[in-house]
């Protein structure tokens, strides 16, 4: 496939944004019973705004990929059917939740709700409504890809748990950076976790590519065309240049190109931003911390990209890539 940077800056900034939004609660969860030292709102504000920043960046980066703009709001009318409707609904959904959290943290409105003296009640409500519409964002944002069956790299259940991993980990990688100014008892939670979540992505990214390497094609030159002799060789595309097919259904990268972002994204998404992490914590370096999230977002724009370079549309195998 060839991949659209407008698709690319969405998926990530809205990944990162709702991992971003999931370390914030997890932090004021931990607090409020106890486990970690409780921080003041002005952490959770900014925390907030950062968040729906990203989230309003993804949402601004997908209508680049629109022909027609102003018919953006028909993408939800088939959410009966399509992971896109449902994307599309419930993409507005965690950003009107995520601002009413960081709105309950700045007017800083104490109710009890449940007569135990829980701190931040309201927050703690709108925090979980929230976390519940982040897991189901990632689940429609995942099955986009993973519901295509004829795209034999995007169909399993790998896909959607990747850009869930990723999104976390980004998201609490940022999470670290931002606890280091202003919330320096979080940095070792966030840090941690940061690391974990990384290293899960690094696992299942690994098996996903592994699968892909060994797929065993369903569709041939014989099944594209309607013949069945075995020996079978195309020696033209049937068409003097290019067309819609050949732009949008392939990337028109070497092999070695593709080979070559592979390897640029296992670095910048997994063993170096862990190192600087690690680096960070240890020399109480907030800079550091930053660079961790800016080599890993960088990362997971090059992941992203072969991502759907990778996915091989049966109909190429009619153009044969030319």
């Amino acid at each position: 496939m060839h991949p659209a940077f407008s698709v690319i800056f969405l998926t990530t900034l809205i990944g990162t944004g709702q991992g971003l939004f999931l370390a914030l609660f997890s932090g004021q969860t931990y607090s409020a019973v106890n486990l970690l030292p409780a921080q003041h709102s002005s952490f959770y504000i900014t925390g907030s705004l950062l968040a729906l920043i990203l989230l309003i960046g993804g949402l601004m980066a997908s209508f680049f990929h629109l022909g027609h703009p102003e018919r953006a709001w028909r993408a939800a009318s088939q959410w009966r059917t399509s992971w896109l409707s449902r994307e599309v609904i419930a993409l507005p959904i965690v950003m009107g939740l995520v601002f009413f959290y960081g709105v309950f943290h700045w007017i800083n409105w104490e109710v009890d709700l449940f007569g135990n003296q829980l701190p931040g009640q309201v927050t703690l409500i709108i925090g979980a409504m929230a976390s519940v519409a982040v897991f189901l964002l990632y689940l429609c944002t995942g099955m986009i890809y993973a519901s295509i069956k004829f795209l034999q790299e995007w169909a399993t259940s790998l896909t959607v748990i990747n850009y869930l991993l990723f999104g976390g980990a980004s998201g609490f990688t940022m999470a670290t950076a931002i606890a280091a100014y202003n919330a320096p008892t979080l940095v070792g939670f966030y840090g941690s976790w940061a690391i974990i979540l990384t290293l899960a992505g690094l696992v299942t990214r690994t098996v996903s590519l592994y699968r892909n390497a060994n797929i065993k094609a369903v569709s041939t030159v014989q099944t594209a065309i309607g013949i069945r002799h075995t020996q079978v060789q195309q020696k033209a595309m049937g068409m003097m240049g290019g067309s819609y097919n050949t732009r949008e259904y392939f990337h028109g990268k070497t092999a070695a190109f593709l080979k070559s972002i592979k390897y640029i994204f296992l670095v910048l998404v997994f063993p170096l931003p862990i190192m600087l992490i690690v680096a960070g914590m240890k020399a109480d370096s907030s800079l550091l911390l930053m660079l961790a999230f800016v080599v890993q977002f960088v990362g997971l724009m090059f992941e992203r990209w072969f991502f759907f370079a990778q996915a091989n549309h049966p109909q190429n195998l009619y153009y044969q890539t030319i």
